[in-house]
């Protein structure tokens, strides 16, 4: 048996800091927000964005066509998406709630994500995804007022453009006092003459040049979130079952930005901001930093010269074909011809030309300020610490989700025990346990502002923290 909320608390000596928790917005009061702040017609338009937001009474068809009734390429989309029982869900609502009820769940400060954000942020009509997200995150600065000493929620901000994106920050920031922002990684463009439709990632092969957005952010000290879904794209598109879309979803996504921001050399370009890939675990980090090491070890830099075709030695290759080949590959021509397969190289030869890389270590030392986001069942977070078996001894950055508002979470008193089970069961330290709960999420965001914690339960310790991490 696990222990209680109590017993976690009573074996640890340091706060516990929720990485991501949800509100989950009341969608007749959030249209309303949206319809002062940006108009009657994005909020109508709003009200219709998804069959996910919609309800078994609902009166317009959209629920009974689009994915529900399956039909292929129709791909289902969420539903009972809440928790199961009315204490829970209502807390997934109602931030007074929750901060009444922090201490029996076990968390001293929580960042809430919002829920309707998934469906604000990519829209592809420019004035709903703008208007929708401004609305949404000025009801979110409203329902979160009075109770910052141990909540904070974060702003969504749409990247259609880098311009929209910076006046969304700006907006959120400075107009509304958010600390947090969850930006869109996953850009989807609709074909045009010169381009098929695609999805850009913002850091790689990017329509636009993001950087400025990544430079607002280290003005406006505030970390890179991103919280975008894969369900719906690539092989993540099931009519039938919701479940086969949702699994691995988030991970593709966050593994996917993740790549970009690598290869792109954004991580390397902007060496003081901090990025964090939320809900989809730490095991794809791990596999990214394992793979980025072995393929920039065989065809990083210089490396890749070793498979240029025109260095091979012509002597020793028509020996062996003199021995091992017979008459089929007699024929000068075809030897020829075999010796030239894949000569077919890029302009530019070194995939990791803009990364900053000379080094295995290298890489690891961008990956310092990647933080992965973890829920409390997921036993893969021990990889993180496996620095008998990461490159470069490296330990990675995970950060506890709890998830709080949906249905991932059954019970909210049962997040920090299942979490703890890590210990219990021998797979986790109490050092790494402290890192998971609270000691990553206060770097990921002390690091892009020092006063983050200010005034909040966990000030002492994050101050403390910062100060010996900056030492």
């Amino acid at each position: 048996m696990s222990s209680s909320v109590a017993g976690v608390r009573a074996a640890i000596d340091h706060p516990v800091v929720d990485a991501d928790g949800h509100v989950v917005e009341s969608l007749p009061v959030l249209v309303e927000y949206i319809a002062k702040v940006a108009g009657s017609d994005v909020a109508s338009g709003f009200s219709a964005i998804s069959p996910s937001f919609t309800t078994r009474s609902s009166d317009t068809a959209e629920i009974k066509t689009r994915g529900r009734i399956p039909r292929p390429g129709v791909w289902m989309t969420p539903w009972w998406a809440l928790p199961g029982n009315a204490l829970d869900r209502a807390t997934g609502f109602m931030p007074g709630l929750l901060y009444e009820r922090l201490d029996e769940i076990g968390i001293d400060f929580s960042i809430l994500y919002p829920s309707a954000a998934l469906a604000c942020i990519g829209h592809p009509d420019d004035a709903l995804r703008i208007g929708a997200c401004m609305g949404l995150n000025t009801y979110l600065a409203d329902l979160l007022d009075g109770f910052e000493d141990r909540l904070t929620a974060a702003a969504a901000i749409p990247t259609g453009t880098p311009d929209e994106a910076i006046a969304a920050l700006d907006h959120a920031v400075l107009t509304l006092g958010f600390k947090v922002v969850m930006l869109n990684n996953m850009v989807v463009r609709a074909p045009s003459e010169n381009a098929p439709g695609h999805i850009d990632l913002l850091a790689l092969d990017s329509d636009h040049d993001y950087d400025p957005v990544w430079q607002r952010c280290v003005d406006l000290g505030v970390a890179v979130t991103v919280h975008s879904p894969a369900q719906g794209h690539g092989l993540r598109t099931s009519s039938s079952r919701y479940m086969y879309n949702h699994i691995g979803n988030f991970g593709a996504a966050g593994d996917a930005f993740a790549k970009a921001l690598f290869f792109g050399g954004v991580s390397h370009r902007f060496p003081a901001l901090s990025f964090a890939f939320l809900e989809g675990g730490v095991a794809t980090g791990v596999q990214l930093l394992c793979d980025l090491v072995d393929r920039w070890q065989k065809r990083g830099g210089a490396a890749i010269g070793q498979y240029d075709p025109t260095n091979l030695d012509h002597e020793v290759w028509n020996q062996l074909f003199d021995t091992y080949g017979g008459k089929r590959f007699a024929d000068p021509l075809v030897r020829e011809a075999m010796l030239s397969q894949s000569d077919n190289p890029p302009i530019e030869l070194d995939d990791f030309r803009e990364c900053g890389v000379s080094s295995a270590s290298d890489i690891v030392n961008q990956f310092d300020r990647f933080y992965f986001g973890c829920e409390a069942d997921d036993r893969t977070i021990a990889w993180a610490f496996a620095d008998d078996v990461n490159p470069c001894s490296a330990r990675l950055k995970p950060i506890l989700g709890s998830d709080l508002g949906h249905w991932d979470v059954q019970d909210m008193t049962e997040v920090l025990p299942e979490a703890y089970e890590l210990v219990e069961h021998g797979v986790l330290d109490h050092a790494d346990f402290r890192e998971l709960v609270c000691d990553n999420t206060i770097k990921l965001h002390g690091s892009m502002n020092p006063n983050f914690f200010d005034g909040t339960r966990v000030e002492s310790y994050a101050r403390s923290l910062l100060s010996e991490r900056s030492k």
